[in-house]
């Protein structure tokens, strides 16, 4: 079924990507995650993000990643589909296979190892856009592909009509709320904050949702609290934050050992393997996957938080 503007917003986990022992797509597991999610009620499901490791993915692996989204939600929610690469040839390739697929929407980041400016960013939206007609969204992360998209770029692709919404994972909230109040409010263009920690301050300002990666763990506590920040309930709203917030501390269980990158997917991942949610913790290589005592640690969080 196709979904409409309105549709894209709420809590919109961007779900982690289970692997076997052999480094194959977990498709069982993939598909309890989404059900676990489904479950929560959240808003929507993105795949092939930061979390969903889609670095770490063959174009194979991505493509049955969407398949088993897509089948598996059933249109009961939008899917949002990862189509980041180096070269807009490349991401022109994505875009059409995850349309193919029936994703709902693309998600996409400036490109990176090549060092661009932001007339060739805006170039690189436009020809996706003509591409493959399917709702773009721009993802604003430097940390990862070395280029921040700036506001100037941001609010000419919305106005001409380029993306149809924006997750911000910048760290800039300075520059996130500027953008707010630039679109905010507009029924056909949505605005998520990919933080998961400033998630209440996020949806005071006036953003449309959020993409949070420990919403993995807990979507039901990302769904209370985006409930309670719907009623204009901002101390209970605060408080599933700052529960969350706790929680979050599992990101850095492997750190100084290992890449944060790393530490972050194993940190969720053994979660999710504590929860029952997927059968392994296993992350791409090569990343270093997590120890007996950093697990321990992942499981005394979860304690913790309620969620064991």
């Amino acid at each position: 079924m196709a979904h409409l503007p309105e549709d894209f917003g709420g809590i919109v986990p961007p779900l982690s990507t289970p692997f076997t022992p052999s480094f194959e797509v977990d498709v069982a597991s993939l598909e309890r995650l989404i059900e676990f999610q489904l479950a929560a009620g959240v808003h929507g499901i993105f795949v092939l993000g930061s979390t969903g490791e889609a670095a770490f993915l063959t174009d194979q692996q991505r493509a049955t990643v969407i398949e088993v989204a897509v089948r598996t939600v059933g249109g009961q929610v939008p899917v949002l589909a990862g189509i980041f690469d180096m070269t807009t040839a490349r991401v022109v390739e994505h875009a059409q296979t995850a349309r193919r697929l029936g994703a709902d929407a693309l998600v996409l980041t400036a490109p990176f190892y090549t060092r661009i400016s932001q007339s060739e960013i805006s170039e690189h939206f436009w020809l996706v856009h003509v591409a493959v007609d399917l709702p773009l969204f721009a993802y604003d992360i430097p940390s990862a592909v070395s280029t921040k998209i700036a506001r100037e770029t941001m609010l000419r692709l919305a106005e001409d009509g380029v993306i149809r919404g924006i997750k911000d994972s910048s760290g800039d909230e300075a520059n996130f709320r500027a953008l707010l109040l630039a679109l905010g409010g507009r029924a056909d263009f949505s605005l998520f904050t990919g933080s998961e920690l400033l998630v209440d301050a996020a949806l005071l300002f006036g953003a449309n949702g959020c993409v949070p990666g420990l919403g993995n763990i807990d979507p039901a506590g990302y769904m209370r609290l985006y409930q309670a920040a719907q009623a204009g309930d901002w101390q209970l709203a605060r408080r599933e934050q700052e529960r969350l917030f706790r929680l979050f501390d599992i990101v850095s269980v492997g750190l100084p050992r290992m890449g944060i990158g790393s530490s972050a997917m194993g940190g969720f991942k053994t979660a999710l393997k504590l929860r029952g949610v997927i059968a392994t913790n296993i992350t791409g290589r090569p990343s270093i996957q997590l120890n007996a005592e950093e697990v321990e640690r992942v499981r005394q969080a979860l304690i913790t938080a309620n969620l064991l």
